[in-house]
């Protein structure tokens, strides 16, 4: 039975990790990144891929860095067949990738050569693709340069967010490594060496990319509330407080509307943002220190001053 060592650390790790232990393999070890302090608390919290392998009883290691000799000891003595990887948050050194006799396998959220990097899911929708997938490849000492060995494809909806494409890719992650994993295993599957990126770097979010800018056009904000939902999310600021926005939708609005950032169109149920090229009508919303709420509730207790 073919020897796994799986390295991931969030959700998609997690749901191809459970998967995958469902496969005839022996998964002999689960490498996730340390715990972290979360919330309000700020209490060490488990990784997701951390809790799966603790509930199926799979032995976990937590490498700080994974260049250490130490840590590379460590997965050297779990004596892997085969490593495979999925968002695991580690560049793996040449020291790791050598270890394995059929290679370390990366399982990655976009179609290959486009979106390399930490955050594919997100930028395919912010970029307005209509299309993204999965790729199953060879890892090698560049960043998600490898030989491509499998991927599948699936449509980006019009209501798309960051959160359900994530949990679309998850399930069709998963299904891709199980199909192309016995291939591997038996030599059927040939390498494609991947072509030069087709795309700009998907590089990591951070809250600040959230924040609304209403100079752009309203459709690419629109994209950007959809993409950053859930995390980080995007915002403004209402009176000098933070307002975040959940669902929003474009509009069309006269010339005159008003500068960009300013507000129209305000009646029970919406008001809009005049953006550089029309509106921007806010559906859903959570204010300072608030619930998230419809916009119709929000505008019951709330009162814009002229």
């Amino acid at each position: 039975m073919c020897r796994i060592v799986y390295m991931g650390t969030p959700d998609i790790a997690a749901v191809i990790l459970e998967r995958l232990i469902k496969e005839p393999y022996e998964i002999v070890l689960a490498v996730t990144q340390p715990d972290r302090p979360k919330g309000r608390g700020h209490e060490m919290a488990f990784s997701p891929v951390k809790e799966t392998a603790l509930k199926h009883g799979i032995p976990v290691f937590q490498p700080e860095k994974l260049r250490n000799p130490e840590a590379v000891a460590e997965i050297e003595k779990a004596k892997p067949d085969m490593i495979v990887v999925a968002a695991f948050g580690q560049i793996l050194p040449k020291s790791v990738l050598s270890l394995p006799k059929y290679g370390c396998i990366n399982v990655h959220a976009s179609l290959l050569p486009a979106y390399r990097g930490a955050a594919p899911i997100q930028w395919a929708i912010l970029d307005g693709q209509k299309e993204t997938g999965v790729t199953i490849m060879y890892m090698n000492e560049g960043l998600d340069t490898g030989d491509i060995l499998l991927q599948k494809a699936i449509p980006i909806a019009d209501d798309e967010t960051g959160g359900s494409l994530h949990d679309r890719l998850a399930e069709l992650g998963a299904e891709a490594l199980t199909e192309a994993l016995p291939k591997i295993l038996d030599g059927s599957l040939k390498p494609v060496p991947q072509g030069e990126m087709t795309t700009p770097y998907a590089k990591q979010l951070t809250k600040e990319i959230g924040k609304l800018d209403f100079t752009q056009p309203a459709e690419l904000l629109e994209r950007y509330v959809r993409g950053l939902n859930p995390w980080p999310g995007t915002y403004t600021f209402l009176n000098g407080k933070l307002l975040k926005i959940w669902k929003a939708d474009v509009t069309e609005l006269s010339k005159d509307a008003g500068e960009p950032g300013s507000i129209t169109d305000i009646n029970a149920e919406t008001f809009t943002f005049v953006t550089a090229d029309g509106g921007l009508r806010i559906l859903e919303l959570q204010p300072e220190g608030k619930r998230r709420m419809k916009t119709a509730e929000f505008l019951r207790g709330y009162h814009f001053t002229k």
